[in-house]
């Protein structure tokens, strides 16, 4: 099995989180986007990370790699069975996917891939007014949906990996949750990235 893309993306993170999670044997080739790897162009029509060649059969897109793992792959669950969990896995991830990344990866862009990765000047005004004016109706959400380690049910699964795998992004662009105003999400946030699993992906980023 082979997974393509840098895991500096949340959604390349997600699939090495639970492939981590399930002991899987697999191959990283953290390639970035629209990558001339032949490989990656097969299996991603669309140039997008990641990708998935598991022996020949090719499969983009994380949340679909992360279902197909789920299927082959079923211990640990990471997707319950039971219809009201499964409804709020899939849910959390979707929110992760298409409401947190897209509002949260501005500050990411200007103070970390800008200065570091692009050479190019931050926009500081953009990213603080993103955390100002953007971020407290998602955190606040979020707040509201912990109630305990998890947020589907008493089981670490999909929803914690969608949802925690955008923070790690914050924190390289010098943003905690504040847990004055956060605290259930501020204690989630730190517990979650401090998973073995999350650890090993995030570190995969440095190879």
């Amino acid at each position: 099995m082979i997974v393509y893309g840098t895991s500096i993306s949340p959604y390349v993170r997600k699939v090495l989180v639970s492939l981590y999670e399930k002991g899987v044997p697999f191959e990283h080739k953290p390639v970035p986007f629209h990558a001339d790897d032949p490989g990656f162009q097969a299996a991603s029509p669309t140039g997008k990370i990641p990708a998935l060649d598991d022996d020949g059969f090719l499969l983009p897109d994380s949340s679909a790699i992360l279902h197909y793992i789920e299927a082959k792959h079923p211990e640990p669950a990471l997707i319950s069975t039971e219809a009201k969990a499964l409804g709020r896995a899939v849910w959390f991830d979707e929110y992760g996917d298409t409401e947190l990344f897209p509002v949260l990866i501005i500050p990411f862009v200007e103070r970390f891939l800008k200065p570091r990765l692009m050479k190019k000047e931050c926009d500081e005004a953009r990213a603080q007014s993103t955390i100002d004016e953007k971020f407290p109706p998602l955190l606040d959400y979020l707040e509201s949906q912990i109630e305990g380690d998890y947020l589907v049910g008493n089981a670490f699964s999909i929803a914690d990996i969608a949802v925690a795998t955008n923070f790690h992004n914050l924190r390289l662009a010098n943003y905690e949750v504040d847990a004055g105003r956060w605290p259930k999400l501020s204690a989630y946030i730190k517990k979650t990235l401090e998973r073995p699993s999350f650890v090993k992906a995030i570190a995969a980023a440095k190879n």
